[in-house]
């Protein structure tokens, strides 16, 4: 008998020290699992293999008592909580409030915008105006990148903001001028 199969019986028997005692054993295996599944999701999948892991953990020792007969028996389980999660994560994606059926469009390869397209600078000059009523803050970060071409270190530097929060901004700004200048393109056809 494994190890891991004697937790899985302490487990099942009520012994809520064996719970603890699980996940450092299996952990390794099930972020394996995560990754190779997660490697056969479409590109641009935002769901990290440790955090499935963690959801699929939760999900497996959670409130209900657990009952798994072996160690293929709790692994064939991760299998499909991972695969009932990624389905979870996939219909949550298509929702309306998350985009519906818009596609998903890196912005970074679109930075230098401002260089490239002399017209669309009337365009984000505006969203900039209207994105500075809103958020005065990011619209600020976006002039330091598009127009002084710095990167988001230099751009915490200089607002002596933590860079965890420039990604943050720079995050928010992106979609929110994405949302602006797209919806500007199609009120014009």
């Amino acid at each position: 008998m494994s190890d891991v199969t004697r937790i899985l019986n302490a487990i099942e028997r009520g012994d809520a020290r064996a719970t603890d005692e699980l996940l450092p054993l299996v952990y390794e295996e099930l972020r394996l699992l995560a990754a190779q599944r997660l490697a056969q999701e479409k590109p641009g999948q935002t769901l990290q293999a440790t955090a499935l892991v963690h959801e699929v953990y939760l999900r497996l020792v959670g409130d209900a008592p657990p009952s798994w007969n072996s160690r293929g028996h709790f692994f064939a389980a991760a299998a499909e909580a991972m695969r009932r999660i990624l389905v979870e994560n996939a219909r949550r994606k298509r929702g309306v409030k998350h985009g519906g059926t818009r596609r998903r469009v890196d912005l970074e390869l679109a930075e230098p915008l401002a260089d490239e397209f002399s017209e669309d600078i009337v365009a984000l000059d505006a969203a900039l105006t209207r994105l500075t009523e809103h958020k005065p803050r990011v619209a600020e970060l976006v002039r330091l990148r598009y127009f002084a071409g710095l990167t988001l270190g230099q751009i915490a530097e200089v607002l002596v903001l933590s860079r965890r929060t420039v990604d943050s901004y720079w995050a928010y700004a992106r979609a929110w001028l994405y949302r602006e200048l797209t919806q500007s393109d199609e009120q014009e056809l």
